[in-house]
């Protein structure tokens, strides 16, 4: 019987960045969202969840396509929802959670997980400045800390530091939830690592 050889590529999928990188908005500000690919024959798309859609697609009533970017010039609170890129076999990124809203305050925190060990700064900002006015931070509803300048930060994440945060500013408001995710051990995802190259490596396996 003849052995023949199957050539096959594994990629990695695409990543999701957002730009300013932050997971809140306020409504009228502008973001742009890319889908960085390592292989751009996959057609990545962006795609979002909201209130007025799902699965919906950048261009497709909202946002402005640029190659593998999406660019919102000027956010409404109903664009808030989960963002991801998808490829055309149906391959997904990690989803993120964008909020927008019409109030006065926002909570600037990382759109992206964390690396458990690393230090994560928050910061409470108004929409009319002085922006650095002092603020109370809340996770899962339980006051943390009031830091006068507005900044907090959270040194050498852990796990237990997951949770939904938010921050107040006397007399302007309060702002949104969102979620701080932590993932993996810093030495250990350095230790795991491979590169494109590895994962692009041909395979031969022989059928029958």
């Amino acid at each position: 019987m003849k052995e023949t050889s199957l050539q096959y590529l594994l990629f990695l999928p695409a990543g999701l960045t957002v730009s300013p990188s932050r997971s809140q908005f306020f409504e009228g500000e502008s973001v742009s969202l890319s889908c960085e690919e390592d292989d751009s024959s996959a057609g990545w798309t962006l795609r979002r969840n909201t209130t007025r859609g799902t699965r919906t697609q950048c261009g497709d009533g909202w946002g402005k396509p640029a190659g593998s970017t999406c660019n919102i010039s000027y956010l409404l609170t109903s664009d808030t929802g989960v963002y991801w890129c998808e490829s055309r076999e149906g391959a997904s990124s990690s989803s993120v959670q964008l909020t927008v809203t019409g109030g006065s305050v926002i909570l600037q925190s990382p759109v992206l997980p964390v690396m458990e060990g690393d230090d994560v700064t928050l910061s409470c900002r108004t929409k009319t400045p002085p922006s650095s006015l002092p603020a109370a931070f809340y996770k899962d509803g339980s006051l943390i800390r009031t830091e006068p300048a507005g900044h907090m930060t959270l040194q050498q994440v852990t796990s237990s530091d997951e949770g939904l945060y938010q921050c107040s500013i006397s007399g302007h408001g309060e702002s949104p939830s969102s979620r701080i995710s932590v993932s993996g051990e810093k030495k250990e995802a350095e230790e795991d690592s491979i590169t494109y190259s590895d994962v692009r490596r041909q395979v031969r396996m022989p059928t029958l």
